[in-house]
């Protein structure tokens, strides 16, 4: 097992386009990082330098306490679960996992017992003489890990390996790739476009946005103290719903109503007096205010029109719509609406919409005005011009945009298609 160092590396390719910029980030030993961000943030290229199958420009990659820049990738010590399977349909499971280390010239019973320990830890004891063509597609998801697990490399990386399966199935893959990395205590670095993925699997998360690291933290800090407005609209789901606000004193106008906020916050928006700010409120922190009890002096109600409610059993989905004179104007919110499969920006049109989290026992009617209400404690409030939370302490890094040049085929986030009979660079990676 090893730590691993980014100190200032940046890849730049030939035409001069910068993929990733000056990342820094340090991964401990056994620590299971995530790599999240929409496509062409550059989070597979950065994974790709770590595993040797792309130059590093500018800075140095360290793993272990040892520089590793101009080491090929069989030399790394590490081993890489690729997004599709890759695996060699005329062999059996049992051959597919023992592959790498017949090339390494290790003995056939040697081979064997750790094929078998890695089919003992993977559920694949079963299937070890069936060939892919006959396993499901978790299966070979689980088949192509072993074919890492049986190296024990000092470092896993995983570029998207569970993006190739259904819902269900992705879901149960999660559990197992988290229960499997907690056994084997191996440093693992894991990239996904999913932020559910990114909070429920790792120990740290880093979220990307055109190559540059906006916040690395504890999945629960992300959510909560998100420094900018794309971390903060990136991460959750549903998404946080932004408006347009301004402070006065100790109270915040918002499209609905105003709500003030508690005395504890208020050193941290006195510079943003009078200014026009972005309100950011997650779903949840709505509530149907006749449910609320005693917390109802921490927050603000109001009445709501809601529009569309979908029940989903263990919560409701309330849909209504607020509107303001004013309009937000901010480069992070246009690039999550596009990622979001080109989605409406924020009350860009002096309307937006917003989703409420409601507890199921509420009994607001579609179609009808309900009184709702807003944990005013849970308010993040941004600065427009550069996206920073003024709720968090510290700065944010500064706003990217397009400018950058961030586009998915520079970023490779994908691996490309190789016939697995050909020995690659994958072969040394994987």
């Amino acid at each position: 097992m090893a730590d691993i160092k980014l100190e200032h590396v940046t890849k730049r390719f030939p035409d001069g386009y910068e993929a990733v910029r000056d990342m820094n980030l340090e991964i401990k030993d056994g620590e299971f990082m995530i790599l999240v961000g929409p496509s062409g943030c550059g989070k597979s290229t950065a994974l790709r330098m770590i595993a040797g199958l792309e130059d590093i420009t500018d800075g140095e990659l360290k793993i272990g306490g040892d520089v590793v820049n101009q080491l090929s990738p069989k030399d790394r010590d590490i081993a890489m679960v690729f997004q599709n399977y890759a695996l060699y349909p005329h062999m059996t499971v049992r051959d597919n996992m023992g592959f790498a280390l017949r090339l390494r010239g290790l003995d056939k019973e040697e081979i064997n017992k750790k094929v078998e320990d890695a089919a003992r830890i993977l559920d694949l004891e079963p299937h070890l003489d069936r060939k892919p063509s006959q396993l499901s597609g978790g299966q070979r998801q689980r088949v192509a890990m072993g074919r890492a697990i049986v190296r024990d490399p000092a470092v896993f990386l995983m570029d998207e390996p569970l993006s190739n399966l259904d819902a269900k199935l992705r879901v149960q893959m999660r559990t197992e790739v988290s229960r499997i990395q907690q056994r084997l205590g191996t440093t693992t670095i894991y990239v996904t476009h999913d932020q559910t993925e990114a909070l429920t699997l790792g120990d740290r998360v880093a979220v990307m946005r055109s190559g540059v690291m906006q916040q690395v933290g504890a999945p629960m800090e992300l959510y909560n103290h998100p420094v900018n407005l794309f971390v903060a609209g990136f991460i959750g789901s549903p998404a946080m719903n932004f408006m347009p606000a301004s402070v006065d004193g100790d109270t915040v106008s918002l499209p609905f109503g105003d709500v003030r906020l508690p005395s504890e916050l208020h050193d941290r928006v006195r510079e943003a007096h009078g200014r026009q700010l972005i309100a950011g409120i997650r779903p949840e922190h709505f509530e149907d205010a006749t449910l609320v009890g005693d917390a109802r002096d921490k927050g603000t109600t109001f009445e709501a029109h809601i529009e569309v409610l979908e029940s989903l059993g263990s919560e409701l989905y309330a849909h209504f719509t607020v509107s303001s004179d004013e309009m937000i104007e901010s480069q992070e919110l246009r690039e999550l609406a596009q990622d979001a499969g080109g989605g409406e920006i924020p009350m860009e049109g002096g309307e937006g919409r917003i989703v409420a989290r409601l507890d199921p026992a509420s009994e607001i009617r579609q179609g009808g005005e309900s009184e709702l209400w807003v944990d005013a404690t849970r308010l993040q409030l941004f600065d427009p011009s550069d996206g920073r939370n003024l709720m968090v302490e510290g700065d944010a890094p500064a706003a990217v945009g397009p400018e950058s040049g961030a586009d998915q085929d520079a970023t490779g986030d994908q691996a490309p298609e190789q016939e697995p009979a050909t020995t690659s660079a994958r072969d040394e990676a994987s």
